[in-house]
């Protein structure tokens, strides 16, 4: 038996007796097999060289639960693998981290039963500092000595984990981020308030229903199981066209990629120039209209302006062979020609959403090329969330290696789409406590009814994502980036460069972005021949953008000219953080770029009669 000293060279635990200790207690760590979600979840798949990893894939595609949680537990085995490698590498500094670590839970242990004979003989007890933990809000988790030990030890084990990948800081290799990406996984869903034996509340439901909880809980867990998916609110309380995407129109034009809808006005008179708002085609585009309370385009008809909205098809098999071309010519260039006509502007101001932004951005180099950008007459243009640089993508990278894209190309392959569920179970997982367990702990151990929530609902009523459109967007943005080399993406055989895209620009970013980082949305300023007005929201990709005056919420920062900075770091000291939407700062903007005040335009044209009421057809396909 070998045995080890510290650096004052006094004998510390040998070798072999610290070595089966610490491999024991990460044994311990390891997820449990029996819980593993499958092949349609899979976050990142692991290489499957490992015979370990393979018996967790193994066991992780043969559970039912496989596609309800998207929780890659073979990912998670690899990481606490590699954790606890490093830790073998300097076993006294281990050993010492170990140490401290049980010290700090005695510690707690000793505290949360001073704390509870403190409260029995009613002396005042000190309130934990810091902002609550809304997942620990029962009163047992303060209260009692056993769930506050529990709760105190679950979150020393957590920063235990946590703080070990953190070892590595600076280093920001695909192979890091992953690591750190699944321990915070690991560390999500071993959380005691996801288990019934460890959740006070869902016990003391069970008892105040006598049972009737559990068995209410284990229907909606069946009823997942069958569908395929968690549900996170009452799919019956909302439907598009009811009281979804409310706001009157018609729609004027539709192709096999796109409905185009023109909104009635609401205004005597309107700006001269018209816009047309390229959503996402990843998701529905009512996240632009949802209730009359949070709609964007509700909003902005109500400030003067013509809309017009493209509503993206849900591609099924028949449509593999669509490609990025088609959806631009089908999309924004078609959408054109329906405006021009209908309207009689020799303008458009054209709006980009999140990957709608990406196509737009291209369309308008590809337009420059080949000279035909007054053919189309786009105009001033937004960019709301939207990548053009995707050398940092956030956590998005986790999903998107090598062995995972090579995963979604077999997918697409074998079925002519990548299933709208893959895109939500990873979206799903970058916010997995908000997203994923608080609603196992209400659907599963509460046995609650999902919450009515709008912007849920829209997260859930995913979209296919056509396969040749999508491998050829993969190849050009994530996995090369080839969009920021001019001449190196070619549409419809012709080369593009961004930095021939002379319009004025209005981007958006948003602080809290776990899809489009802000400094990546930041990047347009410097990619672009046009002047770039960079505006930075606060809250998320979704929060971040839908945000109505009338909330009387947020803020937001801005110059007028991002373009002169050379980094976004000195961009962001100096701008000016102002109170409220940034809505208002975006029409401000678009104000002086769209014409006089003129009567409203028709509904439709004699070439482009109204077909049927707003919100059409294509948004209602499941």
């Amino acid at each position: 038996m070998s045995e080890t000293r510290d650096r004052s060279g006094q004998q510390t635990m040998p070798m072999d007796v610290w070595s089966e200790w610490f491999a024991g207690n990460m044994k311990a760590a390891m997820p449990p097999m029996m819980v593993a979600p499958g092949e349609e979840a899979h976050a990142v798949r692991p290489s499957g060289r490992d015979p370990m990893l393979q018996a967790v894939q193994k066991a992780w595609e043969m559970n039912p639960m496989q596609s309800v949680l998207p929780i890659d537990w073979g990912g998670i085995t690899m990481a606490l693998q590699t954790l606890w490698q490093r830790e073998m590498s300097d076993p006294n500094r281990a050993f010492e981290r170990a140490v401290d670590f049980n010290l700090k839970v005695w510690s707690a242990t000793m505290n949360a039963w001073s704390n509870a004979l403190s409260r029995a003989w009613g002396i005042p007890v000190k309130e934990p500092e810091g902002r609550p933990d809304k997942r620990f809000s029962a009163s047992e988790w303060e209260m009692n000595p056993y769930y506050q030990t529990l709760r105190e030890s679950y979150n020393l084990a957590s920063e235990y984990l946590l703080e070990a990948a953190k070892e590595n800081e600076g280093d920001d290799s695909d192979e890091e981020k992953r690591i750190k990406f699944h321990l915070k996984q690991f560390v999500d869903a071993m959380a005691p308030v996801n288990f019934l034996l460890t959740n006070p509340a869902a016990l003391k439901r069970v008892v105040e229903t006598g049972g009737a909880s559990l068995a209410e809980g284990t229907r909606h867990l069946l009823a997942d199981i069958e569908q395929g998916r968690l549900t996170m609110t009452d799919a019956d309380a909302f439907e598009p066209g009811e009281n979804l995407a409310t706001t009157p129109g018609k729609v004027v034009y539709r192709n096999r990629l796109i409905e185009l809808i023109q909104y009635t006005p609401t205004t005597e008179k309107v700006k001269e120039v018209p816009m047309i708002w390229m959503p996402p085609w990843i998701n529905k585009y009512y996240i632009l209209d949802m209730q009359p309370k949070n709609s964007f385009v509700k909003y902005m008809l109500d400030q003067g302006y013509t809309i017009f909205m493209v509503s993206w098809k849900n591609p099924d098999s028949s449509m593999e062979d669509i490609t990025f071309e088609d959806y631009m010519e089908l999309g924004p260039l078609a959408a054109a020609e329906v405006v021009k006509d209908i309207t009689g502007s020799k303008q458009i101001n054209p709006m980009g959403y999140c990957i709608g932004g990406t196509l737009l951005a291209m369309t308008l180099a590809y337009l420059e090329e080949r000279g035909e950008a007054d053919r189309y007459g786009f105009g001033p243009t937004t960019f709301m969330v939207s990548l053009q640089d995707f050398s940092d993508v956030g956590d998005t990278a986790i999903f998107l290696g090598d062995d995972n894209v090579d995963f979604i190309e077999q997918q697409m392959m074998e079925r002519g789409y990548l299933d709208g569920s893959s895109l939500y179970n990873m979206f799903n997982l970058l916010r997995s406590n908000d997203l994923i367990w608080s609603n196992v702990v209400n659907n599963y151990l509460m046995g609650q009814k999902p919450p009515s929530f709008d912007l849920l609902y829209w997260n859930s009523d995913s979209t296919r994502m056509a396969r040749t459109a999508h491998s050829f967007y993969l190849k050009n943005t994530y996995r090369e980036n080839n969009l920021v080399e001019p001449g190196k993406v070619k549409l419809s055989g012709t080369p593009i460069d961004l930095g021939k895209i002379r319009q004025d620009v209005y981007a958006v970013g948003a602080e809290k972005d776990h899809i489009v980082p802000w400094k990546s949305a930041w990047s347009i300023s410097q990619l672009t021949g046009g002047k770039v007005h960079f505006t930075l929201a606060n809250s998320g990709h979704i929060a971040g953008i839908i945000n109505p005056p009338a909330k009387g919420k947020g803020n937001y920062w801005n110059t007028p000219d991002a373009a002169k900075f050379e980094t976004c770091d000195e961009w962001f000291k100096a701008t000016e953080k102002h109170e409220g939407s940034w809505w208002e700062d975006w029409t401000k903007w678009l104000n002086t770029r769209s014409g006089k005040k003129v009567a409203p335009p028709k509904m439709g044209s004699e070439k482009y009669p109204p077909i049927e009421d707003a919100p059409g057809t294509y948004v209602k396909e499941k």
